[in-house]
């Protein structure tokens, strides 16, 4: 019996639910994957333990020399993973970084370039009800209306007229390319820095399957779980110029002690990310989105912008006669998970939604391949025809639970499970 079952059978009661929810279903959102043994064996570490404020060699506490010695690895190995001239890897997610990354390079009233929200962007990237659209006055750049991709000469028009200080560049939902030498071309042309958001494309780039922004971007963020498999958190590199403002930005401009243990993780992720098998699993998960987007196509689904060049999917279910919520919900009952969105130009809210966002990083981290992507469309596109079929639903969840059960869920044992 494990220390959780004896002191916590309540806690340890719902951690063995959520352990058999994630191996009997399928997870189709995006920015979710699963973090390997070593990483959760990491990020579950005594590092808990430590307080340790400042960087390493600069602490405000004792007892850190072990705690120096971790940091110092996932910098290196992050630099190494990217080739950034600085990285730190103290905020605790992708939103603090982007905070941090602000707070280091302008101030509460200038002027930032991002997409909009409803169209594929972030809510740390000029969201009213967010900290971003609060202090700073963010003018959004949209997709073409037609093609649904980002028109980079309107992005120039604009940048030339609203002369921000920064452009950001980097998505949530959108599926397709960014070509940041063309952001950088943009961001010199009107005085700007160029700021890249790889939240969710980090493991791509890792993995040589997604143009890299290093030497194009003046700071680079991301979260380290998504793509990258590692634990929940975040990174920000940047050129050496911006070094020290970053580091000031982050401690103590936005946060206190750091998660060692979280540190921990994001080192054991990074070293993982420098395998070669890493860059074979960029690869699937590439092929893995573009097989599964051919067969929702084939089997009625509108994609939004006809396709997909990375991880992630957005359907326009009015191709169904349904809102997003509606399909999200079927699909969860049927042992899919997926994520409502908005798609480009949407009339519903954000809390229904018209799209669907999907995405291959964690179905690819079982091993699944094309052909399973075959299977997997058709359980959607059966389920989204019939959303309110009980029957439907129920048949196609005891389908998708035993079809997961044969793909191993890394970090989680046959025993555990």
């Amino acid at each position: 019996m494990s220390a959780l079952s004896q002191r916590d059978p309540e806690i340890a009661a719902i951690v063995a639910r959520e352990r058999t929810r994630q191996v009997e279903t399928l997870e189709m959102i995006a920015s979710e994957n699963y973090a390997s043994a070593a990483v959760l064996e990491a990020t579950g570490s005594v590092f808990t333990n430590k307080y340790a404020e400042g960087y390493p060699g600069k602490r405000y506490y004792a007892g850190n020399q072990f705690s120096d010695q971790v940091e110092t690895a996932a910098i290196e190995r992050a630099r190494a993973l990217f080739g950034m001239d600085h990285v730190n890897v103290q905020p605790t997610s992708g939103a603090e970084a982007n905070m941090a990354a602000y707070f280091a390079t302008i101030q509460p009233g200038d002027t930032v370039m991002g997409l909009n929200l409803d169209q594929g962007g972030h809510l740390t990237h000029g969201s009213p009800v967010n900290f971003s659209g609060r202090l700073y006055n963010f003018v959004p750049y949209t997709v073409d209306r037609e093609s649904e991709v980002i028109d980079m000469a309107a992005v120039r028009d604009l940048a030339r007229q609203s002369k921000p200080k920064v452009i950001v560049a980097g998505y949530t939902a959108y599926p397709r390319a960014i070509d940041f030498a063309a952001f950088a071309e943009v961001a010199k042309d009107a005085g700007a820095l160029l700021m890249v958001d790889m939240s969710h494309i980090a493991g791509l780039v890792a993995g040589g399957y997604h143009m890299s922004p290093t030497g194009l971007a003046d700071l680079v963020t991301t979260t380290t779980h998504k793509t990258l498999r590692g634990p929940r958190g975040g990174m920000i590199m940047a050129n050496a110029e911006l070094a020290e403002a970053v580091d000031k930005a982050v401690f103590p401009g936005t946060q206190g002690g750091p998660h060692l243990h979280s540190i921990a993780g994001k080192a054991v992720a990074f070293g993982e990310a420098l395998k070669p098998e890493f860059k074979e699993y960029a690869c699937r998960i590439v092929e893995n989105a573009a097989a599964l987007a051919e067969a929702l196509v084939q089997g009625g689904l509108r994609l939004v912008s006809g396709g997909t060049d990375n991880h992630l999917i957005l359907a326009d279910c009015n191709s169904m006669n349904i809102s997003g919520l509606k399909a999200q919900n079927a699909l969860q009952g049927a042992g899919i998970i997926t994520n409502k969105n908005t798609i480009p130009y949407d009339t519903r809210s954000p809390f229904i939604g018209s799209g669907l966002r999907l995405g291959t990083p964690a179905l690819t981290s079982r091993g699944m391949g094309p052909a399973e992507m075959q299977r997997v469309a058709a359980w959607i596109v059966r389920v989204l025809r019939d959303p309110d079929g009980d029957g439907v639903r129920e048949t196609v969840r005891l389908e998708v639970a035993e079809f997961a059960r044969a793909f191993a869920v890394p970090g989680i044992t046959d025993a555990q499970a």
